[in-house]
């Protein structure tokens, strides 16, 4: 029986069109080994006699009974489209599941979508999603655990807002995007007075509708005046349970140790690493990883063992992910973070030899961490 498992799961997927979006899934599947490249003409003529799309943003396109010879291997790829696919007939994909099949193998992933496509609500899951391990819950008829909603996407700065209101509905907006809150919430958060909380920066809150708990920080570009205090930038936060609780916290302490400023000059990332953990003090390198396949467990095992040739303590978090930060002396640690080409990682060091452990960490970075120049 075919399943679906996170390491058949691609997020970040773009496509113009239904076509574009099944050639991408059908490479994807050659790739693998699981079809011959011709399966795809299979594929594209089974969507122009019947759509695949299911419901619920989900469509399963696989090839005739003609091109099953061409099948080496069953198994399924998937790719998530956050922007969505037009399937015709005024549906949206966002997410294409590649199918190869000798026989009715793919009866079986019809199955286990079932509960998915007799459940409304997870559309609003699936559109959203940002972790592999979200959507094979998702599609396996599992709702993930919920998380609160603060990333990048829920950062903005250079805000162009001259007044109050433009600012609360600038966060709404930010939260509405990521599927946390409704009209309703929009209402609730129009209506109200936001509170100050000195050093520039203002506290929106509501608790009606509020599909998910969030926050969004939005900072101005030029700061203005309200009820006699300037206007810096402004949180609001959208609770239907208690995961913004830490966020608060750390407010308290930025705010007792005066640093608001930090936060509203920070970039996205490190905003909301401001806002969810305290900051790790020690000497910081940010370095940018090359290699085309991100840290797989060579590049991953090489990092650890440069971090362990010094008594400092390190940390570092991906910018480019989560931006959670762990011990770059754990193997596990380091897989954890999801890296891939192009992210932006930040080391801190603490202790007698910082500054070597941050130059040699930076410098083995550069030359490929153990897969050599040109990362062959």
């Amino acid at each position: 029986m075919l399943t679906l498992a996170e390491q058949d799961i691609q997020l970040g997927a773009k496509a113009d069109d239904k076509q574009s979006a099944i050639r991408m899934v059908a490479q994807k599947m050659v790739d693998a080994g699981l079809i011959e490249a011709p399966y795809v003409d299979g594929m594209l003529r089974r969507e122009s006699q019947n759509s695949t799309y299911l419901g619920n943003g989900i469509a399963i396109p696989h090839g005739t009974t003609d091109t099953r010879e061409q099948v080496k291997q069953t198994g399924v790829r998937v790719l998530h489209f956050a922007e969505g696919v037009d399937w015709g007939d005024g549906q949206t994909a966002h997410v294409v599941i590649g199918i190869a099949a000798r026989s009715d193998e793919h009866l079986g992933i019809l199955r286990q979508l079932t509960r998915v496509l007799s459940d409304d609500s997870v559309a609003e899951y699936i559109k959203h999603c940002k972790s592999t391990s979200d959507l094979s819950k998702l599609l396996s008829g599992q709702k993930p655990t919920p998380t609160l909603l603060l990333d990048a996407s829920t950062v903005q700065s250079n805000s162009a807002a001259q007044d109050i209101a433009g600012l609360q509905a600038s966060a709404c907006v930010l939260l509405f995007q990521g599927g946390g809150i409704s009209d309703a919430a929009v209402d609730a958060v129009q209506s109200a007075s936001p509170v100050h909380l000195g050093q520039g920066l203002w506290l929106a809150r509501t608790n009606q509708g509020v599909k998910r708990t969030g926050v969004a920080l939005v900072r101005v570009a030029q700061p203005f005046q309200h009820a006699g205090s300037e206007v810096k930038g402004l949180l609001l936060i959208a609770a239907q349970d208690a995961m913004h609780k830490p966020v608060l916290e750390r407010l308290v302490d930025m705010i007792s140790e005066k640093s608001i400023d930090q936060l509203l000059a920070a970039e996205a990332m490190k905003a909301v690493k401001l806002l969810t953990e305290k900051p790790v003090e020690g000497l910081e390198g940010i370095f940018t990883i090359t290699n085309p396949h991100g840290l797989h467990a060579r590049p991953s095992a090489n990092l650890v063992k440069t971090a362990k040739e010094f008594e400092s303590e390190i940390w570092v978090a991906n910018l480019d992910g989560d931006g959670k930060t762990v011990n770059a002396k754990s193997l596990m640690k380091i897989v954890s973070l999801g890296v891939k080409s192009g992210h932006r990682l930040q080391f801190v060091a603490k202790g007698a030899d910082a500054e070597e452990a941050i130059s040699k960490i930076g410098l083995v970075i550069a030359e490929g961490l153990g897969e050599g120049a040109g990362h062959e």
